[in-house]
């Protein structure tokens, strides 16, 4: 890890309460990106409540939110983000072959038109910065505009989890293997 990971004893007051309010959150745990965060306690605190929100509080179902930042990690390679979430979109209902897929860049087997719009619009928010016209049109009549708000503001946190993860070197749980080739 390339910034100091800070043990309660080390932080500020400032940073003890915000690390204290995540664990006191729907996580119940400090985040890993968090750990970097802690040193911006403002930003850390603001971040873990917009994670909150976009993790567990929007219109979207559990495997849609999951299927997105899937499609985030993947895209910027996030070894921890992949980790925690490859489980996550498997208790959510993702099948392993959907995850697979996405770990190999390859176009996933998805049931449903909502998965594949989600997936299809996903990857070309992370790849172009952007959302074609047609595709938009069909992202809000399925999702309603608070909807593709959502999925927007989903996709830019985990991208922000994942240049957090990477720029600081937030590696893996000591005895896991990245998944993810370059």
């Amino acid at each position: 890890m390339r910034i100091k990971d800070l043990s309660p004893e080390e932080m500020t007051p400032a940073q003890r309460a915000v690390a204290e309010e995540a664990v006191a959150g729907k996580r119940g745990r400090v985040p890993a990106p968090l750990r970097a965060w802690l040193h911006s306690p403002e930003l850390g605190r603001r971040a873990q409540h917009l994670g909150a929100f976009v993790r567990y509080d929007t219109s979207l179902p559990p495997d849609l939110s999951e299927l997105a930042i899937l499609v985030v990690a993947r895209r910027w390679t996030s070894h921890f983000e992949w980790y925690a979430h490859a489980r996550e979109g498997l208790k959510a209902g993702l099948s392993p072959q959907v995850i697979e897929a996405i770990a190999d860049r390859a176009t996933p087997p998805l049931d449903g038109a909502p998965a594949r719009l989600v997936y299809d619009f996903s990857k070309a928010v992370v790849e172009s910065g952007r959302a074609p016209d047609a595709l938009y049109a069909r992202a809000v009549a399925a999702l309603g505009e608070a909807g593709v708000v959502e999925l927007v503001g989903l996709i830019g946190y985990y991208t922000l989890v994942a240049f957090t993860l990477n720029v600081f070197d937030i590696g893996l749980p000591e005895g896991e293997t990245p998944i993810l080739q370059p």
